[in-house]
C-alpha cells in the first residue's frame, strides 16, 4: 500500500529541494484533473513503506487568485492525502505561518517542515521547534533540504502521523464573537449535511460559505458531490448568519479581510514567541537593496538598464562564438564535399545532404546556439540573486491594468527572446532559397521553425 503525501508551501522555501532529496529525483509529473498546471510526483521508501510525494505548486494562500493557487488549494482540500507536509522558510517564519494556519483548518494530519535552517543560522535567527510544535499542535521538524541526514527525522514524524489511528481535533482559530456567532448559526446544518461524508470538516466549509467565494464553493460541491447553495436549509441558515454579520458591520468584502487579519495576527504572535534573533540588523542589507531596486524613482530605470545590458551582452557577445562555429561548420562542409566528390557522388545528392541539410543545420546552430547559451544563464543568475521577483514587483501595477500580474513580465521577456531567435532563423533559412535545384522548395523549413518556436 502506497502512502500519499503532499508538499504545499510558499514559493522559494526549498519545497522542491526537499521533494528531490526524498525521492532521489525519481519523479514524474501529473496534471490535477481538469487543469494544465502539473504537480511533480515521486516515490520514496521509509521503514519498508512506499510514500508517494506530490510537490504542489508554490502558493502564499489557499484563498486563491491564480490558476496555480487554485490547483494547490484543490489538492490540499480534496486530494485526500495521508499526511500534508507544509514546508516553511525559517528565515521568515511569520509570513509562512499564514499558509500553515489555513492548512491546519482543513486537515488534522499535518507535519510542519521548517526548512533553510542553515540560512537562518547565518542571519542569527533561532527557532524553538518544540515550542512551535506545542503552539500549533502538530509535529514540527527542522531541516536543511540539501542534507539528506536532516530529512530522516522528517520522514520519521511523517511515518508516525500516518501510522496513528487517533482522530485529532481540527485546528480552530477564534475569529471574534461577531464571526463566531454567525459560524454557530450555520455550522449545525452543515454538520447534518456531511454526517455520512468522509470529509467532515464542518467549520471550514461553514467559513467558505460565509466568505462567499463562488470558486471555492463550486470546488467543494464538485469534489464532495454536494449541493450547498441549492440546499434550502443551508440557504436559510446562511441568510440568517449573513444578516447577523451585517448587523455587526461586517460586509462580504470585509469578512475575508477579518479572517486574513486574524490569521496574520496569530502568525505574528507565535513567530514572536518561538523566534529569537541575535542580529537585529540581519535584514538591513536586503532592505537597503530593496529600497533602491523597487523604488518608484530608481526601480524602473535600473530594470531597463539591466535588460539593455543583458540583451547587449547576448547580441554582441554571441557574435564571437557564432563566427567560430560558422568557420568550423564551413571547414567541415568543405571536407564533406571533398569526401562525396571522391566517391563520385551525383550533384543532386551533394546538394541535398550537404548544401541543404548540413548547411541548414550548421547555420541555424551557429546563429542561434550562442545567444541562447548566453541569455538563459544570465537570466538564471538574476533569478538566483533574487532580482526577478523585484522586477515582477516593479511591473505589477502596469500588468494589473491588463488584468494580469507582474510575474507575466518575465514570461514576456522569454517570449521576446524566443521571437528574436525565430526571426533570425527565418533570415538564415530564407538565404537558402538562393541555392540551386530542389532547395528552392525549402519553404518547408519555415513551417518547421514556426512549429518549433510557437
Amino acid at each position: 500500500m502506497i502512502i500519499l503525501l503532499q508538499l504545499p508551501g510558499n514559493p522559494n522555501v526549498g519545497k522542491s529541494t526537499v521533494f528531490n532529496s526524498l525521492t532521489g529525483l525519481h519523479q514524474h509529473t501529473g496534471n490535477w484533473p481538469g487543469k494544465t498546471v502539473s504537480n511533480a510526483m515521486g516515490i520514496t521508501n521509509f521503514m519498508d513503506k512506499d510514500f508517494l510525494l506530490v510537490d504542489i505548486p508554490g502558493t502564499y494562500s489557499i484563498m486563491s487568485n491564480s490558476q496555480e493557487e487554485e490547483i494547490a488549494r484543490d489538492y490540499i482540500c480534496f486530494g485526500n492525502p495521508d499526511c500534508t507536509v507544509v514546508v516553511v522558510d525559517s528565515t521568515c517564519l511569520e509570513r509562512n505561518l499564514n499558509l500553515v494556519y489555513q492548512i491546519l483548518e482543513i486537515t488534522n494530519k499535518v507535519v510542519v517542515c521548517v526548512n533553510l535552517l542553515d540560512e537562518a543560522k547565518k542571519k542569527g535567527i533561532e527557532i524553538d521547534l518544540n515550542k512551535l510544535s506545542s503552539e500549533l499542535g502538530v509535529p514540527v521538524v527542522g531541516t536543511i533540504a540539501r542534507k539528506k541526514k536532516t530529512l530522516k527525522n522528517l520522514m520519521q514524524n511523517i511515518y508516525d502521523v500516518c501510522s496513528s489511528n487517533k482522530n485529532k481535533k481540527y485546528f480552530k482559530i477564534q475569529y471574534g464573537d461577531d464571526i463566531e456567532n454567525s459560524i454557530n448559526i450555520l455550522e449545525k446544518d452543515v454538520r447534518d449535511l456531511l454526517q455520512n461524508h468522509e470529509f467532515n470538516n464542518y467549520r471550514w466549509i461553514t467559513l467558505k460559505l460565509l466568505e462567499g467565494n463562488k470558486k471555492i464553493i463550486s470546488s467543494i460541491e464538485n469534489y464532495l458531490d454536494l449541493k450547498l447553495l441549492g440546499n434550502e436549509t443551508i440557504q436559510n441558515s446562511l441568510s440568517k448568519a449573513k444578516e447577523l454579520l451585517i448587523k455587526n458591520d461586517i460586509t462580504s468584502s470585509s469578512f475575508k479581510d477579518k479572517i486574513v487579519s486574524t490569521i496574520m495576527f496569530h502568525g505574528e504572535t507565535i513567530a514572536l514567541k518561538v523566534t529569537s534573533c541575535k542580529r537585529l540588523d540581519y535584514n538591513y542589507k536586503n532592505n537597503k537593496i530593496d529600497k533602491i531596486l523597487t523604488s518608484k524613482l530608481t526601480g524602473i530605470p535600473i530594470m531597463l538598464l539591466f535588460f539593455a545590458m543583458i540583451f547587449w551582452i547576448t547580441i554582441t557577445g554571441a557574435n564571437y562564438p557564432s563566427q567560430m562555429l560558422s568557420n568550423s561548420f564551413n571547414y567541415i562542409e568543405a571536407k564533406l564535399v571533398y569526401l562525396f566528390e571522391s566517391f563520385n557522388s551525383p550533384n543532386w545528392l551533394i546538394s541535398m545532404l550537404i548544401y541543404g541539410m548540413y548547411r541548414t543545420l550548421g547555420w541555424v546552430v551557429a546563429v542561434m546556439l550562442p545567444p541562447m547559451a548566453i541569455f538563459f544563464p544570465l537570466f538564471t543568475i538574476l533569478e538566483d540573486l533574487g532580482y526577478l521577483p523585484r522586477i515582477a514587483f516593479n511591473l505589477d501595477g502596469f500588468f494589473r491594468k491588463a488584468c494580469t500580474s507582474g510575474k507575466q513580465a518575465l514570461t514576456m521577456c522569454m517570449g521576446v527572446t524566443k521571437l528574436e531567435f525565430f526571426i533570425i532563423s527565418l533570415f538564415v533559412l530564407h538565404y537558402l532559397t538562393d541555392l540551386p535545384g530542389f532547395l528552392q522548395t525549402t519553404n518547408i523549413y519555415y513551417f518547421i521553425s514556426c512549429k518549433y518556436y510557437f
